[in-house]
């Protein structure tokens, strides 16, 4: 017997199936329209409440002819910029973007100040309603300029401060590598101790920047999600490497599980010395010469370590010698990044890109941090393998270099 399909549970067309889906947008959007103009928001705007003014610095120039200052209205309302102070003087400027801002609009002030190499000079904005917005220039400097003579020194900084640092930890190598069961767990264990201190400064520079952006911009939040994505791009990371190496398995000899991780610790590692590097050029590009050549000393030291963290699971891998090409590799992917880094920080220095940048190294260092615990580990729980006395040796350890190195930063 033919039995007919019913009707009623055929699929809907395609064209009806996309009516309904954007039916509710198209409803939300007539309500917000509805309070915007008609409603409770529209009714406040006729009465004479006085608008909500935020202006931000984001970047302030020196250059032989002036001062140069990047603005943005952060705040809900139109803002017009009527008079520019500096040292209390007032002073006339140009505008490259107008004077009227809406939210989240930008315009560049450029101000033909006579400043003063290596003073202290306080620029302050006067907006038509009498709000004032200030940034003050701690040491002035003439702010690097986009060229071949920039672009060397940034990089000879991140040379300095990330790849040679982090070549000379992998030296390493040779000792770590003859060491037995119970040396590289207290090796390995050490490593989480520099990772772990890593990514608790990663994350209190990272917030507290957030903390100083415009709020428009929801620097928490964006430090957080940045974190979230390095971690679980880093775990895709290392499932797609243990696939090959499973896949491989029969064809004969293949990568360890010990070079897996060497490779997503130098990962990790490159990606927080790319904030590193924003630090170091943004310093520079500030006028703090001083704070930037004391970040230089200070990430120098904590790189040497890093090093080591990157060849420390090498170790493991006693059956498949580990070749020199291999070690350069692995250096450069833990060092280049922070010629990067000082490119960006010392010529399009950004506090937004600062924040995602130090969320994505916070994140790699945890996934890495934890990856570590897992060989650690084995087959017993995490906490019971870090209760060993030769592993909290290790850690203990970790956290003094990395607090004894890290006081010549702060």
């Amino acid at each position: 017997m033919n039995v007919k399909p019913d009707a009623t549970l055929a699929p809907p067309s395609n064209g009806l199936m996309w009516l309904k889906a954007l039916l509710p947008f198209a409803l939300l959007a007539a309500l917000l329209s509805a309070m915007l103009w008609q409603g409770p928001a529209g009714l406040l705007r006729g009465e004479d409440y006085p608008p909500v003014e935020r202006l931000t610095f984001q970047r302030v120039e020196l250059s032989p002819d002036g001062i140069v200052a990047s603005v943005l209205n952060d705040g809900p309302d139109q803002v017009t910029i009527a008079q520019v102070q500096v040292d209390d003087a007032y002073w006339s400027f140009t505008s490259e973007g107008g004077t009227e801002l809406r939210h989240l609009a930008r315009t560049r002030l450029t101000i033909p100040y006579p400043w003063v190499q290596g003073d202290t000079h306080m620029v302050r904005i006067v907006t038509s309603t009498g709000a004032t917005f200030e940034h003050q220039i701690a040491v002035a400097v003439t702010t690097p300029k986009a060229g071949a003579r920039a672009l060397g020194l940034f990089t000879l900084m991140g040379v300095y401060v990330g790849v040679l640092p982090v070549a000379i930890g992998l030296l390493w190598f040779p000792v770590v590598s003859q060491l037995g069961r119970r040396s590289l767990d207290f090796l390995l264990a050490l490593t989480v101790g520099l990772l772990l201190f890593l990514l608790v400064d990663a994350t209190h520079e990272g917030l507290e920047i957030a903390g100083a952006i415009p709020a428009s911009f929801q620097g928490s939040t964006l430090f957080v999600f940045g974190a979230l994505g390095a971690y679980l791009g880093l775990e895709s990371l290392g499932v797609w490497l243990r696939g090959r190496r499973q896949a491989a398995r029969a064809a004969g000899p293949v990568v360890g599980d010990g070079r897996v991780l060497a490779l997503l610790v130098a990962v990790g590692i490159g990606l927080h010395n790319l904030g590193e590097g924003l630090a170091i050029g943004a310093a520079f590009a500030l006028g703090e010469a001083a704070l930037g050549t004391l970040l230089i000393v200070g990430f120098t030291l904590h790189n040497t370590t890093e090093g080591l963290a990157i060849v420390a699971p090498l170790g493991r891998d006693h059956g498949n010698p580990v070749r020199t090409g291999e070690l350069i590799k692995l250096g450069l992917i833990g060092g280049l990044p922070t010629i990067a880094g000082a490119w960006i920080g010392g010529l399009v220095y950004s506090p937004v890109w600062s924040v995602l940048f130090l969320g994505v190294g916070a994140g790699a260092i945890a996934q890495v941090v934890l990856q570590i615990g897992k060989q650690m580990a084995r087959d017993q729980p995490l906490v019971r393998s870090f209760a060993a006395s030769h592993v909290m040796a290790g850690l203990v350890a970790g956290f003094v270099v990395m607090y004894a190195t890290g006081m010549l930063i702060g």
